[in-house]
């Protein structure tokens, strides 16, 4: 019996959400310890020096690679939605290990994004058939596509060099924000490149034409530069956070460049597309409470970390002022010194 090619999409694509939402909390864990171990603060690569950090990257890696071969089989618009899947197991892996609470808004979360999951299986549409890669290079040279990516460009060099630096610490949404964006059009690649070795798997050689070499170089910049930005998010931002607002903004930039590479969806039943829609509303709604349930554990803890921040000036202050007070009563005393000194040599001279 042969299976249809949509399903085999859809067990890698499943395979791939647990083996994803697994790696980010092992490689939170591994930022963690890399901070304890090797002073890792955000800045820098000394989270490479940590084991744990490596077991989770190549689970990511695993998972990716997965998520490449699914992208080969089904369409963008079933396989990037089922992300939402790497984020229940990144929330309950997270409470387990990571000891993150799950409230009941985070419960009822879950339980939509695996009813959106099961609406976007039931109606997803299948992809255009393409034959060889030269025509997914005649897609991908169209002139909204290209401004598509020219848009993602001068947006993301934006973001890494002026907002970056001053507020990439302090708000989720800009390294969020690059992950996502320069990540739709890794997936446009990650599917040009997965065609690619599908056809040449099947007979057809593709590694003779120019442009499945320039889908990998693609494929591999944009990926380093999502791992680079999402390391950076882990480690300053709670893992259930940081997986909840990546799965919103990648999949919303997904969609977005799939549209406009594929020039539309690949389907003219409405009522498909309404199911189809609904399932993403139930995914953004179930990340939404998810994310939720943990902002107020999130919002108490840094109150008491306001508290002992305080706590801590304070006691800086009236240490300085102590060193001041040191300095100017030391400065006094060598004054008076200096006087008495001068005054001695006075009398002795007369």
């Amino acid at each position: 019996m042969v299976v249809d090619d949509k399903f085999i999409g859809l067990g890698l694509a499943v395979l791939s959400s647990v083996a994803i939402g697994s790696s980010y909390v092992v490689t939170k864990k591994g930022l963690m310890l890399a901070a304890e171990k090797y002073g890792f603060t955000g800045d820098g690569f000394e989270y490479i020096r940590s084991p744990l950090w490596w077991c989770g990257t190549t689970m990511l890696v695993s998972g990716e690679l997965m998520n490449t071969a699914a992208y080969a089989f089904a369409p963008a618009v079933l396989v990037t939605p089922l992300g939402a899947l790497s984020v229940l197991v990144g929330a309950l892996m997270g409470a387990y290990f990571l000891k993150e609470d799950i409230k009941v808004l985070g419960k009822l979360g879950c339980a939509t994004c695996l009813l959106g999951s099961v609406l976007l299986v039931l109606h997803a549409p299948g992809d255009k058939d393409i034959q060889t890669i030269d025509e997914i290079l005649h897609l991908a040279i169209q002139p909204f596509f290209l401004l598509y990516c020219i848009f993602v460009t001068v947006f993301a060099s934006y973001m890494i060099y002026k907002v970056a630096p001053v507020q990439g610490r302090t708000n989720p949404l800009v390294y969020i924000s690059i992950c996502s964006t320069v990540g739709s059009v890794s997936v446009m690649s990650v599917k040009a490149f997965g065609i690619a070795v599908k056809l040449t798997a099947g007979g057809e050689n593709q590694f003779t034409h120019a442009s499945t070499y320039v889908f990998a170089l693609v494929l591999v910049v944009t990926t380093l530069t999502q791992m680079n930005y999402l390391n950076k998010a882990m480690s300053e931002f709670p893992a259930s956070l940081v997986n909840a607002m990546y799965y919103v903004g990648f999949t919303t930039c997904t969609l977005s460049a799939s549209i406009v590479f594929y020039q539309g969806l690949n389907t003219s039943d409405w009522a498909s597309i309404i199911s189809m829609m609904c399932g993403f509303l139930l995914n953004f709604v179930g990340i939404t409470l998810l994310t939720l349930s943990k902002t107020a554990s999130s919002a108490s803890s840094k109150d008491g970390g306001i508290g002992s921040v305080r706590e801590m000036s304070m006691r800086s202050l009236d240490l300085s002022q102590g060193r001041y007070d040191h300095v100017r009563t030391s400065s006094i005393e060598l004054e008076h010194a200096r006087v008495r000194r001068s005054s001695g040599a006075e009398e002795e001279e007369s």
